[in-house]
């Protein structure tokens, strides 16, 4: 078991203040990969938008604001955002992103996988993990830390968003090279959606959650936010898929590592719901 070093990354001299110290990824920390939830906050009590203090600035998220802010004045928002009539409203949010107030990423998710996460709950040294190991994937940030302070918003990975196209491979295009270029275990917690947006092969381990030998949905987000806590939690960082297995298991999970993947996929840890 390899314990937890509480890593503190710097800038590499390239900016000042925590907005900059979190553009970096820790090489020692295992990454954990989040989709967003539907659920969110409703508001938030911060200071309006700052694209440039987000983490990772260098993702064109400008782009895709801006294509949002022209559909959502045309009459085809509601159909290519999904939306039904009861939930029209979440146009007015993606109208007044740029002004809205903001919250932190971790506290604006409210979905069954982050209830069970629990961010508020953590000890502080389980929460100073969460910041550096935890990367949410989103149709619209591309990709935040939890820390990263966004108002509430409506647009999924998996619209195709005009002029760009399928929002999982406008994303990938920019979150690839930026990831590849960080080594080390990835524990993928994502759903296929927003799996889209980065394939990290076979160093990720992907957790695929089994009730009755069947692989479960909705069961699954509460079991993905669980395996995240423990993982945050725990004082090991695991290096290899072995190593995750067991340290789940001794943290009380019962697990099934599956064998060697072939090419770069990933692999497969099978969680009992």
């Amino acid at each position: 078991m390899i314990r937890s070093k509480a890593v503190v990354c710097g800038n590499g001299g390239a900016g000042t203040g925590r907005g900059a110290l979190t553009h970096r990824l820790c090489s020692e920390t295992v990454l954990i990969l989040l989709p967003p939830s539907e659920g969110k906050a409703e508001a938030g009590d911060g200071p309006a938008l700052d694209l440039p203090a987000l983490s990772f600035p260098s993702l064109p998220r400008q782009t895709v604001l801006d294509a949002l802010a022209a559909l959502c004045e045309s009459p085809q928002a509601q159909s290519v955002l999904g939306l039904s009539d009861g939930q029209a409203g979440e146009i007015e949010k993606n109208r007044r992103l740029r002004t809205a107030a903001t919250l932190p990423a971790g506290e604006l998710y409210t979905g069954v996988l982050y209830d069970n996460l629990g961010l508020a709950s953590l000890s502080p040294r389980a929460a100073a993990r969460a910041e550096e190991s935890l990367l949410v994937f989103s149709g619209l940030w591309g990709l935040i830390r939890i820390t990263d302070r966004v108002p509430p918003y409506r647009l999924s990975m998996g619209v195709k968003l005009p002029p760009l196209g399928g929002l999982g491979a406008f994303w990938r295009r920019s979150i690839t090279p930026l990831l590849d270029a960080r080594p080390g275990l990835v524990v993928d917690l994502r759903s296929s959606t927003y799996a889209a947006a980065w394939q990290p092969g076979d160093r990720a381990v992907a957790v695929r959650v089994l009730k009755d030998g069947k692989i479960v949905s909705h069961m699954a987000k509460a079991t993905r936010g669980a395996v995240a806590r423990s993982l945050l939690e725990g004082d090991a960082d695991p290096q290899t898929p072995d190593e995750l297995a067991k340290v789940l298991d001794d943290l009380g999970h019962t697990v099934s590592l599956g064998p060697a993947p072939s090419g770069r996929r990933p692999w497969v840890l099978d969680v009992l719901a």
